[in-house]
């Protein structure tokens, strides 16, 4: 008897897996070696051709040694935030095996063609009292969470999508942006800290040289590091300061990149100090996908789904905000809504018994928001 498998043995996005599923990395993994070796290369030489010296240098007392220490403390702590950022999961949203039964008789976008009537590509949820557009997913066969985006790299929708960072081999979403975030902004404290004491070395052989001349030709090391550091601060300190305002104002890179030209107060806002201890604070949630269980017999029918319709009341829109979602309905919605339309002469109450609810997987629909809104489709 064939022993079953786990589930990401079978995954169908293009994660992979270490470790018997214990750590998630994307296809991209192997550049990690690259941000590895970035970060270990120039603190390698920082340790033999810097700090060992200034053991010398500062004697008597021992902030050579601390010098040393903290040099080699610090960038295995920026390592480990690397490493926790790179092979845990994001956020990723289990997958369906059947679409949501909206529509008896569904098979895909494509079935317009044949005269199957599809799903409706987006319906509206409430987040904080606003009512919030999302898309339906053909890959998961889901209708995406509020902030969720389908990765094109790892095949997956993520919550709470950021960005795909290639330099970490990683989505960035609702379970690693904190990591994320510590790890960009260590690195940017990583090389201040071997700037200032490379500056220093040069300022002791200056003073037992006479000139920064011969200062700079007795230890070439410390200004290639200095230059090393100086323009890699511009990449990770700029991206600190730009995630730092996304954190402030509740946003992700995805959403500011989007949105930009709208002028609009994020529906997520609370505040600045409440959006940084939303970050920082909140309790991180389990995965929502047990890689490492056994896979299921899938069932023959999609489960009956417990929610019901309920309209939402937008009479009041000019004070409401409409977040879309990250792609344009496009001409299959245009298709549906002439299709609606010809059929508005028909009973409204006869038309409405004919549909299912429309289903959805359990996942929280917030990053740190009350899970519980009312939905209702948009044609």
């Amino acid at each position: 008897m064939a022993m079953p498998k786990r589930v990401y043995q079978s995954w169908k996005a293009n994660n992979k897996f270490l470790l018997g599923g214990r750590l998630i990395f994307g296809p991209d993994a192997k550049s990690l070696i690259i941000t590895f070796t970035l970060i270990l290369v120039p603190v390698v030489i920082f340790c033999v051709f810097v700090a060992r010296n200034l053991v010398h240098e500062l004697q008597p007392g021992s902030a050579g040694y601390a010098i040393l220490v903290i040099a080699i403390v610090f960038t295995i702590y920026v390592f480990l935030l690397l490493l926790s950022t790179s092979a845990k999961d994001p956020g990723i949203v289990p997958r369906n095996s059947h679409p949501p039964e909206e529509v008896p008789g569904y098979e895909s976008s494509v079935s317009v063609e044949a005269g199957t009537r599809p799903l409706p590509r987006t319906k509206e949820v409430l987040v904080n009292c606003l009512p919030v557009r999302v898309k339906y997913c053909e890959t998961c066969m889901l209708y995406r969470p509020p902030r969720c985006s389908h990765c094109s790299v790892c095949d997956n929708c993520v919550e709470r999508f950021d960005h795909h960072c290639p330099w970490v081999g990683q989505c960035i979403g609702k379970r690693n942006y904190r990591c994320f975030f510590l790890f960009v902004s260590s690195t940017a404290l990583l090389c201040v800290f071997v700037f200032s004491i490379s500056t220093l070395y040069l300022k002791l052989l200056m003073d037992d040289s006479g000139t920064i001349w011969k200062a700079m030709k007795e230890s070439p090391t410390s200004v290639a590091l200095m230059a090393y550091c100086f323009v890699a601060l511009w990449f990770v300190g700029g991206l600190t300061g730009f995630h730092l305002y996304l954190i402030g104002s509740n946003q992700t890179t995805y959403e500011n990149f989007r949105y930009r030209g709208d002028n609009r107060n994020s529906v997520y806002n609370r505040g600045c100090i409440n959006n940084f201890l939303e970050v920082f604070c909140s309790k991180i949630e389990p995965s929502k996908i047990n890689f490492r269980g056994y896979v299921q017999d899938e069932a023959s029918k999609p489960p009956k789904s417990n929610i019901h319709e309920t309209e939402i009341d937008i009479s009041d829109g000019d004070t409401r905000i409409r977040v879309e979602d990250d792609l344009d309905i496009g001409d299959d919605i245009m298709k549906i809504s002439q299709r609606r339309n010809s059929e508005e002469g028909g009973d409204v109450r006869g038309r409405g018994s004919d549909r299912s609810p429309i289903g959805r997987s359990e996942v929280d629909f917030g990053f740190g928001l009350e899970s519980h809104f009312t939905s209702r489709p948009s044609y």
